[in-house]
């Protein structure tokens, strides 16, 4: 679905929204009170500024006695084909977001990813997938990096664990040009990079990804992964004790110079291997 129908969806979801909970004579306090969200979270579906989750949707219907309407139109209408159902809400809000802070363990994150890096993990993840499926999930992923090259590009800090670095996703050229990205990406001032070295031993949240969204005029946001499954959470206590491991992590990690270096070192072993090979 294009963008420009996938916001008129989203604002058919909103006006719809606001119509039916004008009958049932609720305010949008009252509303949100009883779907389990804030009032000026309402307002704002209701203005297509954010999108609900598929539970949020279901509630709707059941406290609105719609029937199944809302769940139906998420299902049909707002939602993004070219992201698994799980993350599609998230990559919604990355959009909005004024600072993104993430972790991660092992693959290198998706806002930083070259087309081969990720051409790479998509046909390591769907082994017999057509080359047509493939090139929808790697357009999907390489359309959300720009988000880093727009003007208004929110402020993007991530943590790299060295295994990042060190996994030779799609080959040693691959990687010294995804390498060659993100030392890029750090040196243009449009992303602030740290790598946390196998020196560093245990640290929090070990092996798992973390990913911190602040907004405007929202509360901040935390989304994690586990297998084929994401969980975004914003309910204040656990942001803050995520904020909390995210701050040990980047304590313990090495300084963005120091990182920089260590980035650029090992993309030129990998350029050497590229050259043997």
């Amino acid at each position: 679905m294009a963008n420009g129908s996938r916001q008129a969806a989203w604002e058919f979801f909103g006006a719809e929204l606001r119509r039916r909970r004008e009958n049932a004579a609720l305010t949008q306090s009252e509303l949100g009170t009883l779907v389990f969200v804030s009032g000026g979270y309402i307002g704002q579906f209701e203005q297509a500024i954010r999108k609900p989750q598929l539970d949020v949707a279901q509630r709707l219907d059941t406290v609105l006695q719609t029937d199944g309407f809302f769940e139906r139109l998420w299902k049909k209408l707002i939602k993004d084909q070219r992201y698994t159902e799980y993350f599609a809400h998230a990559a919604e809000l990355e959009r909005l977001a004024t600072e993104i802070c993430e972790y991660a363990p092992a693959v290198v994150p998706g806002l930083l990813q070259t087309r081969e890096y990720a051409q790479a993990v998509f046909w390591a993840s769907n082994p017999f997938a057509n080359e047509e499926h493939i090139e929808e999930l790697v357009k999907g992923r390489t359309d959300r990096a720009r988000l880093l090259k727009d003007a208004t590009r929110p402020v993007y800090w991530a943590v790299l664990h060295e295994t990042v670095l060190r996994i030779p996703v799609g080959g040693p050229a691959v990687m010294a040009h995804q390498l060659d990205h993100i030392a890029a990406l750090t040196q243009e001032h449009k992303a602030l990079l740290q790598v946390l070295p196998f020196a560093a031993g245990a640290h929090p949240e070990m092996g798992k990804m973390m990913w911190l969204m602040e907004f405007e005029d929202a509360p901040p946001t935390v989304y994690t992964e586990a297998v084929r499954s994401g969980n975004l959470v914003d309910e204040p206590l656990v942001v803050k004790r995520v904020r909390a491991s995210y701050d040990h992590i980047r304590a313990a990690a090495l300084s963005p110079e120091a990182s920089l270096a260590l980035i650029e070192s090992v993309a030129e072993d990998y350029r050497r291997c590229a050259s043997t090979t």
